[in-house]
C-alpha cells in the first residue's frame, strides 16, 4: 500500500469514492436549485418581514441578501463539484469533500435564520424545504461516512503526527 503524507489510501476505497461522487453530484444540484429557484427576492422579502422588518425595509434589503445567499450557495455548488473528482482517487479530494460537507451542515444549525425556512415553506410548501433537507442531511451523512472511514486507521494519525513534527 502506498502511503502519502496525510494520505488516506486504505480509507479511500473505490466504493467510498463512488459514494462521494454520487453524493457530491446530488448536493451540487441541490445547491443550485436552492440558490436559484427557492432563494429569490420574494422569499427573502417574506423572511425579512417575518423577522420584523417593514415592507419597505424588506424590499430594500432583499436584493443584497439574495446576492449573498447565492454567493454562498455557488461556493457550495463549486465545493461539491470538487467532490465529484473523488473518482480520480486523489487524497486532497477526500479532505476537500469533508471540509465542504462539514461546513454545509451548519446551515440549519443557526447559520441560516429560521425565517428563511418559514418563508420558503410559505411560498413553495414542502418542496421549498426539500433542497435544504437534502443538502444538510446529505452533507451530514457523507461527513459521518468519511469520518467513520478514517477513525480506525492508525496510519493516518501517524502521518499527521509525523507531519506535525516536521513542520
Amino acid at each position: 500500500m502506498i502511503s502519502a503524507p496525510i494520505g488516506i489510501p486504505s480509507a479511500w476505497t473505490h466504493r467510498v469514492r463512488l459514494l462521494t461522487f454520487a453524493c457530491s453530484f446530488v448536493l451540487a444540484v441541490c445547491a443550485i436549485l436552492q440558490g436559484w429557484l427557492v432563494i429569490n427576492d420574494e422569499t427573502v422579502e417574506a423572511a425579512l418581514r417575518l423577522a420584523g422588518r417593514s415592507a419597505a425595509e424588506a424590499s430594500d434589503e432583499a436584493p443584497g441578501l439574495v446576492a449573498q445567499f447565492r454567493a454562498v450557495l455557488a461556493y457550495y455548488a463549486a465545493g461539491n463539484s470538487l467532490g465529484m473528482l473523488a473518482l480520480r482517487g486523489a487524497a486532497w479530494t477526500f479532505w476537500a469533500t469533508l471540509l465542504i460537507n462539514l461546513t454545509q451542515v451548519a446551515g440549519p444549525l443557526g447559520l441560516i435564520p429560521a425565517h428563511v425556512y418559514r418563508a420558503a415553506f410559505h411560498h413553495y410548501g414542502p418542496a421549498g424545504l426539500l433542497p435544504t433537507v437534502v443538502l444538510s442531511g446529505g452533507a451530514l451523512a457523507l461527513s459521518v461516512t468519511l469520518i467513520s472511514r478514517i477513525i480506525p486507521l492508525r496510519e493516518i494519525w501517524a502521518d499527521l503526527r509525523a507531519a506535525g513534527m516536521k513542520g
